[in-house]
């Protein structure tokens, strides 16, 4: 089942709704002490400060995990064609038939990873993830039969490489199922929370500053929104494309 959480567009309506309710909180705080001493308010604005900064260094981490789980999912993709692609050569070693019978089964499966970047519904990635472990089953058994047969270095090279296209889409589903960790999430809410109730407890003459006060629950829903955007690898508007898949299908289709 997938997590509600994890839709970019989701995660911005909530971080609006949130952060800017967190505001008006502050607001109405400061309305009921209206007069505070200036050390108290020295000090809230230096508690403010701090927070924004550690509300900063926790965004520009996530940031980074985000986007370092992006290219490893690109990097994955580049891999796995590579790997079905030099299988696709080595099976001219096996003998004819079973050399025909893998390079049809080899774009099968091809096609049906193309399928695993594009698709966005569960149901059809469900049925995708079924026929791709059905066709690896079938690959499997289309090059051991033949290296059981005759076992030569020849045949043996064939072997590993089918090994290498079988492990590539275990690492790229790894890939994808790692994702920035809940617990992050709930910290950066916390602070961005805390954050809002301080700017709206601190702020000078609130009423004449309405949108003065949405700027930070604004900036720091984008930021989010960015965030789980990368982050997402199947929802969302920035994914990774299969290119290098998808030229090599064309390479082989049209051979």
């Amino acid at each position: 089942m997938t997590d509600p959480l994890r839709s970019p567009f989701l995660v911005l309506t909530v971080a609006v709704a949130v952060t800017s309710l967190s505001v008006w909180i502050g607001v109405l705080l400061r309305r009921r002490h209206k007069d505070l001493d200036p050390d108290v308010c020295r000090d809230l604005e230096l508690i403010l400060g701090s927070t924004l900064t550690l509300l900063g260094l926790i965004i520009g981490f996530s940031f980074s995990m985000a986007i370092n789980r992006y290219d490893q999912r690109k990097n994955y993709e580049e891999a796995e064609a590579n790997a079905i692609g030099t299988e696709y050569v080595r099976a001219e070693l096996l003998p004819a038939a079973d050399a025909g019978r893998v390079r049809t089964l080899l774009r099968e499966y091809l096609d049906q990873r193309i399928l695993f970047y594009r698709t966005r519904d569960q149901h059809d990635l469900q049925q995708i993830d079924e026929r791709t472990t059905h066709l690896q089953t079938e690959l499997w058994s289309a090059v051991r039969a033949p290296a059981a047969a005759q076992q030569t270095p020849v045949l043996a090279l064939t072997l590993a490489g089918m090994n290498d296209v079988l492990n590539s889409q275990g690492y790229t589903q790894a890939a994808w199922w790692n994702r920035i960790p809940t617990g992050a999430w709930g910290l950066m809410g916390a602070v961005a929370i805390c954050c809002s109730l301080l700017v709206g407890y601190t702020a000078h003459r609130a009423r004449e500053g309405y949108v003065r006060l949405m700027i930070l629950p604004l900036v720091l829903s984008i930021a989010f929104f960015l965030i789980s955007d990368i982050d997402g690898p199947r929802r969302g508007v920035i994914r990774v494309h299969p290119q290098n898949l998808m030229s090599l299908a064309q390479s082989l289709h049209g051979g």
